[in-house]
This record gives C-alpha cells, structure tokens and sequence, in this order.
C-alpha cells in the first residue's frame, strides 16, 4: 500500500516546504505529484498534511510518514548503490562518521594505509548527522562510528581501538607552563577554549571540573584545532586536547600539555557498527587497521 514514491514526496514537502518544489527536486508534475498522495490518504481513510494558508502541515499521521520515510528511504538508497556496486565488480563505500573533533588527525593515519590496502573501496567521512552519531548509524547514513563516548544499544558493537589520555593545553609563557599536572580550582580565572560540542559529552567538565565543583570564568568554543591551539600559543586561553594530537602541534607552537589532576584522566576511541555488517570484510579489516595503528 505505502510505495517508496510516497515516502519520498513526504520527505521533500517536509525539505523544500512546498509541493511545486517538491514535484520538481522528484521531477514530477505537482499535479501527479498531489494524486499520487491523495489516493495515498483515501486508502489510508487520513489525511497526511492539511493546508494552513500558502502552507502546508503535517498532520499526526504525516508526521508518523515522514519518521518512516528518514529511516527506510536512507536504506533504500544504499542497497541499491551497494547493489550497483557488486554489478559493476566493485566493492562498495565505507562511510565513517566522526564524533570526536581531534580524532580527525588519527583517522587520517588509518586512512591512507587502508586506501592502499582496499583500493576497491571508496572512502567517505562525515562530521553532521541528521540524527546524531547513534541515530546516523540506526539511520544507515554511515557505516561506522568513530567515537570517544560509546552508548551501547542493542544491534550496535563497539570497539576500542585506541587509548590516549586527555590533558590540557597552555602556552609555554602561562603561568602554569612550568607544571606537569593542574588542579580543578586552577583554571577558575581561566578562558576555556573547546569544540562545539555540549558540556555534558566534554570529559574536561564532566570528569575533572565538575566533580571538584569548578566552572572556568569563560567557556569559549572554536570548530578547527589549528585557530583553537593558534589562540593557546597567544596567550587567549587554555584547551583540553588528546595528549597525543597536542605533542604533535608543540613540536611547531608555543604550548605544552599537562595532566589533568595527579592521575590523569585517560579516554579510548571507540568503533561503532551495526552488528549485521561486521561481516563485511573491509568493514572488519579497517577496524583491525585502527587498531594496529595503536600498536605501531
């Protein structure tokens, strides 16, 4: 009863806001396009969307259509690139999606080797998902998730691939230059500079300032490693980056890591995957990669 047709004009009345722009992104007419969901709603006996002046909005069963349609249509669309693929003798696209800003130099260490041992497998890596890094899994908009924050769920398996520990950053010039750990009450009159990313999944808050009951005087966020340590080295604030990406980065700028607290806080980088595709050989071997990375 419900075709892929139908999923698919619901969720581009839902993106373009309009039926004439929908019809014309599906290049249908918009009158085909308004009969093919009106025989949809007399066999269904509800209506999808109503009319609000120039407007259109979905109703509860609509809205029910469109989830449906974010899900299965997704789906869809990769068993058939993945069938075209095996057609064309090709192996297939590996699409990574990062939920770690700095893992981004780690992932490009694994990368290059697999490209040169997998050379019929294309590579893809996205940092935005529609529905977050789980959700994009579920969603079957990436194939694997690189992540420092696993959330198991059922369907899903994750590997720990690498260890690196959290520390932070500051200049060589700042007064806590010279030490080799800091404590929470010392970064009080602090600018703390992070990725956009919410409080709640940062480790230097949630495992080392919070608990002490310590908020810096000013929380500062910038999206590229490069302008945030160009701003540690200024003298404009302090970060709190993987030990190992911030070593890298004081061999050519004015900064220095230090541990947070006497025992450090140590993290992992994790590999998410639906459990039905670690069958998939490149799948697998680029976990395998990741982690004889660690050990090289």
């Amino acid at each position: 009863m419900i075709e892929r047709i139908h999923l698919a004009i619901v969720r581009e009345v839902d993106r373009q806001g309009s039926l004439t722009a929908a019809a014309a992104r599906l290049c249908l007419t918009q009158s085909a396009l308004s009969h093919s969901v009106r025989k949809l709603e007399e066999k269904l006996g509800t209506e999808v969307w109503v009319r609000e002046g120039r407007s259109l909005r979905l109703t509860q069963a609509g809205q029910y259509l469109l989830a449906v349609a974010n899900r299965v249509l997704p789906q869809l669309d990769l068993a058939e690139e993945r069938l075209q693929q095996f057609a064309q003798g090709e192996r297939g696209t590996l699409r990574i999606g990062m939920e770690c800003h700095p893992c981004y130099q780690w992932l490009l260490k694994v990368v290059s080797p697999y490209l040169a041992a997998w050379p019929d497998v294309d590579v893809d890596v996205k940092q935005k998902f529609q529905f977050g890094g789980i959700g994009a899994l579920f969603a079957y908009e990436i194939d694997l998730l690189v992540t420092p924050d696993p959330m198991p769920r059922p369907g899903l398996h994750f590997e720990p691939v690498f260890d690196y520990e959290q520390v932070l950053v500051v200049s060589r010039r700042h007064p806590l230059g010279g030490r080799t750990w800091v404590e929470p009450r010392q970064l009080v009159p602090e600018t703390l500079i992070t990725y956009p990313v919410s409080i709640e999944r940062l480790d230097i808050y949630t495992r080392f300032l919070m608990p002490a009951s310590v908020t810096p005087r000013r929380h500062k966020t910038i999206e590229t490693t490069d302008i945030m340590l160009q701003m540690v080295a200024g003298g404009r604030g302090v970060a709190a980056l993987p030990r190992w990406l911030a070593e890298e980065y004081a061999d050519r700028m004015d900064i220095v890591p230090l541990r947070l607290g006497r025992q450090g806080v140590a993290k992992q980088i994790h590999l998410g995957v639906r459990e039905g595709d670690l069958r998939i050989d490149y799948l697998r071997s680029f976990m395998e990669m990741a982690r004889q990375d660690e050990a090289r």
